[in-house]
Order: C-alpha cells, then sequence, then structure tokens
C-alpha cells in the first residue's frame, strides 16, 4: 500500500478547506436573516424555518451519509456533498420566496451532512493514531473558526453589497475544496460493502429529526411545550426502537446493520464519543451567548462581536496543536481530563463577567475555554477514532457526528432556557408600561430598544445588568457539565496506547502485528 508520508497533511489542508466551506454557511446565515425578513417578506415562523430546515436535515441525514460513503467511496462521496452544498448555496442566492429559500437549504443541508461525516472519516483513514489528535484538532479549529468568520464576512458582504453574495461566497470555498480533494486525497471504502438498510436509515432519520425539532421548539416556546415534548418523546421511541432493529439484525446470519453496535463495545469510542459531546454541548452555551453579550451588553455590531470571538478560536487552535505531544507523553486519559478541567476554570472565572467587565478580561477567560475544548476535542475524537477500522470508518464518524449535531441544538435550548430564566428573574422594570415590559421580558435586545423608545437609562441598566446575570448563572452550568466530563474522562476513558490497543481488540478492528488497527486507504 502506497505510503502517503508529507502527503498526509496535503490531506488534512484538502478537508479542512472542505470544512471550513460548510461551517461558514450556518454562521453568515445568522447576520444575515434581519435582511432576508425584508427582501423575501419572510414571517418570524419563515425565518425559524430558515435556520430549522438545515439544521434538521444536517442532524437526520449524517448516519445515512456515512454508510454510503463506506459503501461507495469516501473520496466520491465527499466531492458529490460538497457539490450538492454548492448548489444548495447558489440557490440560497437567487431564492425569490421564503419557500424556495427553505426548499435550497434543505439541499444544502443534504449536502453538508454527507460532507461532515466524510471529512471526518478520511482522517480516522489516513492519520495513525500518533498524529491523529492534532490532525483531529486542525479540523476542529476549522469548523470553530467559521464562527468569528462567518459574522465578519457576512457583516461585510450585506454592508456593501446584494445580500446573494452571503451566500455565492461559498462557491469558490468548495471549488477549491473539490479539487483539493480530487488531487489530494486517496480514495477508502469498506472491503465489505455495508448493506443499504432501508428500515434503519428511515427509523434513524426520522427519529434524529423529531427529537432535533422537539429540541428547537423548547427552546423557543419553553419545555413545558405538548407538542415539544410529545415530539421529543416520539424522537426517543423510534430511536430506540432503531436501536432494537441494528441489535436484532447484526444477531441475524448474513445480517448488514447500518450502525455495527459493537462499536459501542469500545470504551474508548463510547466515552471519546461522549466526552466530544459533552464539550461541546458546554461550548454551545458560550457561543450562544457571547454574540448577545458583545452587541446587547457591549454595543459592537455583527462585525465586531466576530472579531471579539478570536480569542476563543486561538485558544482553540493552540490546545489542539498542542494535544497530540501531551497524548504522547501522558496518556489520553489525562489529557482529555485536564482539557476539560482547563474549560471548568474559564467559565468559572466567566461566571464573574460584570456590565462594565473589559474586552481583556473576556477574552482572557474566553481564550481559556478555547484552550481546553482544543485539548479535550481533539484527545476525546482522536481517542474515538482510533477504534474504528477502515470498515467502519464512515459509519462510526458519522455516529460521532450525530450526537454532536443533535447535542447543538440541544445545548442552546437547555441553556438558552436557563440564562432566560436567570433573565427574566433579575430584571426589574421601573415605570414601564405593560406592553414595553412584555417585550422587555422577551430579550435584552427588545429591552435595549424599548430603554430607547422610553428614554428610560433604568431600564437599559436594568436589562444589561440582568442579561450579564443570567449569562454568569448559565457559565456556572456549563462549568458543571465541563466538570463533570473531566471526572468521566478520569474514570472511563482507556488511558495508554497499550490500553487502547486492547480495547480496539475488544471492538472488532483488526490488529496490525504493531497492535494498531489496519485503517489504510484503499487505492481504486
Amino acid at each position: 500500500m502506497e505510503n502517503l508520508g508529507a502527503r498526509r497533511w496535503w490531506i488534512l489542508a484538502a478537508v479542512v478547506l472542505a470544512t471550513l466551506a460548510i461551517g461558514l454557511d450556518g454562521t453568515v446565515l445568522s447576520v444575515a436573516l434581519p435582511t432576508l425578513a425584508g427582501d423575501l417578506h419572510a414571517t418570524t415562523v419563515q425565518l425559524q424555518w430558515f435556520v430549522a430546515s438545515y439544521t434538521l436535515v444536517l442532524a437526520a441525514a449524517v448516519l445515512p451519509g456515512g454508510l454510503l460513503g463506506d459503501r461507495f467511496g469516501r473520496k466520491r462521496m465527499l466531492m458529490i456533498a460538497l457539490a450538492v452544498f454548492g448548489l444548495g448555496s447558489l440557490a440560497c442566492a437567487y431564492a425569490g420566496t421564503p419557500g424556495a429559500f427553505i426548499a435550497a437549504r434543505v439541499v444544502a443541508g443534504v449536502g453538508a451532512a454527507f460532507a461532515t461525516p466524510m471529512s471526518l472519516s478520511v482522517l480516522a483513514v489516513v492519520f495513525d493514531e500518533r498524529q491523529r489528535p492534532r490532525a483531529v484538532g486542525l479540523w476542529a479549529g476549522a469548523t470553530f473558526l467559521a464562527l468569528p468568520i462567518g459574522p465578519i464576512l457576512g457583516g461585510w458582504l450585506l454592508s456593501h453589497y446584494w445580500w446573494g453574495w452571503v451566500f455565492l461566497v461559498n462557491l469558490p470555498v468548495v471549488l477549491l475544496g473539490v479539487v483539493a480533494v480530487g488531487v489530494w486525497v486517496p480514495e477508502s471504502r469498506a472491503a465489505a460493502r455495508p448493506g443499504l438498510d432501508p428500515v434503519g436509515v428511515l427509523s434513524s432519520c426520522a427519529g434524529l429529526a423529531l427529537l432535533t425539532y422537539g429540541t428547537i421548539q423548547a427552546g423557543q416556546h419553553g419545555w413545558g411545550s405538548p407538542a415539544a415534548l410529545a415530539e421529543m418523546a416520539g424522537g426517543l421511541v423510534l430511536l430506540a426502537g432503531f436501536g432494537w432493529y441494528e441489535r436484532r439484525l447484526a444477531r441475524t446470519d448474513g445480517g448488514r446493520p447500518m450502525v455495527d453496535v459493537g462499536l459501542f463495545r469500545s470504551a474508548a469510542f463510547t466515552w471519546g464519543t461522549v466526552l466530544a459531546a459533552l464539550g461541546g454541548f458546554a461550548l454551545i452555551g458560550l457561543l450562544f451567548t457571547a454574540p448577545q453579550y458583545f452587541q446587547a451588553v457591549g454595543g459592537a455590531d455583527a462585525l465586531g462581536s466576530g472579531v471579539r470571538l478570536l480569542p476563543l478560536i486561538g485558544g482553540l487552535v493552540a490546545g489542539a496543536v498542542g494535544a497530540d505531544r501531551a497524548v504522547r507523553r501522558l496518556g489520553a486519559k489525562v489529557v482529555a481530563a485536564a482539557g476539560l478541567a482547563l474549560m471548568t476554570a474559564g467559565f468559572l472565572a466567566g461566571a464573574g463577567t460584570g456590565p462594565g467587565s473589559g474586552f481583556g478580561y473576556v477574552a482572557g477567560w474566553t481564550a481559556v475555554v478555547g484552550a481546553g475544548l482544543g485539548f479535550s476535542l481533539a484527545t476525546a475524537s482522536s481517542a474515538a477514532l482510533a477504534r474504528l477500522s477502515a470498515e467502519r470508518a464512515g459509519v462510526g464518524s458519522a455516529v460521532m457526528q450525530t450526537v454532536q449535531k443533535v447535542g447543538a441544538p440541544l445545548g442552546a435550548a437547555v441553556l438558552g432556557s436557563v440564562l432566560n430564566a436567570a433573565y427574566r428573574d433579575r430584571l426589574t422594570l421601573p415605570g414601564v408600561p405593560p406592553a414595553a415590559a412584555d417585550a422587555a421580558r422577551d430579550s435584552v435586545f427588545a429591552a435595549v430598544r424599548v430603554s430607547g423608545e422610553l428614554h428610560s437609562t433604568a431600564l437599559r441598566d436594568s436589562a444589561r445588568a440582568a442579561f450579564t446575570h443570567g449569562m454568569d448563572v448559565m457559565l456556572l452550568s456549563c462549568a458543571g457539565i465541563a466538570a463533570a466530563g473531566a471526572v468521566l474522562a478520569l474514570l472511563f476513558l482507556p488511558g495508554r496506547p497499550a490500553d487502547a490497543g486492547r480495547d480496539a481488540g475488544a471492538a472488532g478492528a483488526r490488529p496490525s502485528p504493531r497492535g494498531r488497527p489496519e485503517r489504510e486507504p484503499q487505492g481504486v
């Protein structure tokens, strides 16, 4: 088999470029919504669907995307997925009605859902256990780099050009990604092609879509919403049925389940996936809150808000780059736990933020959170990927990504509820008319707007102080989640490579003569 050598890092560059193209799309849309509302005459419900349609498809279609990559070739599916994503972005730019825009977002979501596990599975096949933490960390860095770049780029484009350029800007990045993948990435697929498993595909997609949609609804209408609870319950029932069916199919002679339940016999895969999801879940709270704090409390615009996220990204990249060296010296268990502990410290420092805190203080603790995430995410993800043979890289990566994609709206809904409850509890409304008071309770942005209309500096100061209090309470919750993750890492995540090698055997990976699972790319 071809020795890839230094070419591995060119392959990583191609994968990172593809990942960045997809990551930019979600963050750019956030700053374009007010403009779209006016130009497309979209209602509030339609604006919600502009975001939710993409999120739903992204969460529901990741698992089938991994299956198709294992069956037909991961390079091929990654290139097709990027092309579909590009076509969806093009359709978004020229959509003339809200319905057409939502349909275009669905197409883009399908492309993104198929590309996401393919990019990660390529790394699982190409990089060995020693190099994988750095590769995964840089891949994750590209994902989070889109967070500040999206608002910065989107805000600049909306200030100077037609709103369609917010989506057309994806096309050159997608084109470069397709070319780079075509030139540098080797083809790989499962030697024994997995079955298509239509029952598993339909039940997993329906269950994930219902669970994600119910979570979105809970975030919008409250956790007491009967419809949201019914949708989440229905999604969980379907996913439980999916798990039962896959387990039953695995025990049947000749059965080919979509997800090999043997993956979860590996402590490294199971807990690596869980810990990466926990770290991401806690981070969602910060990403949900920080832009609101920068704009409503600090007075920044969308562009300035993106710039203020750069310390978080810088910390993440620094942590991710240093993770592989730390893992070689200390083992995955210690490094993952240390990263989550560092996140805990950063969140605790953030909980001391006040309305008048300077940017230097905020930049300091967000950089600490980012560094902790870089350590923990790169280590936990690479520990899970190390248990994947080339046979199961696509679906295994898809399982990891599914957990994280469902966790994103769940984290925003849960932690957003914590913030909103603390905000409303602390908000005071001196002499504010009832209608204006109701609006002020909805969000800090509405409260600041109402304070300007009423020329009430007392309401403005109260809203900013109440929001900052809510953010501090939410950051304490994030600290608790990260601390729990650190304890779980120490208790359950395998530590040294020798331990991981034995764990890989339990997971069914084929050991190489050196004790590592074989995962070389297969030439076509």
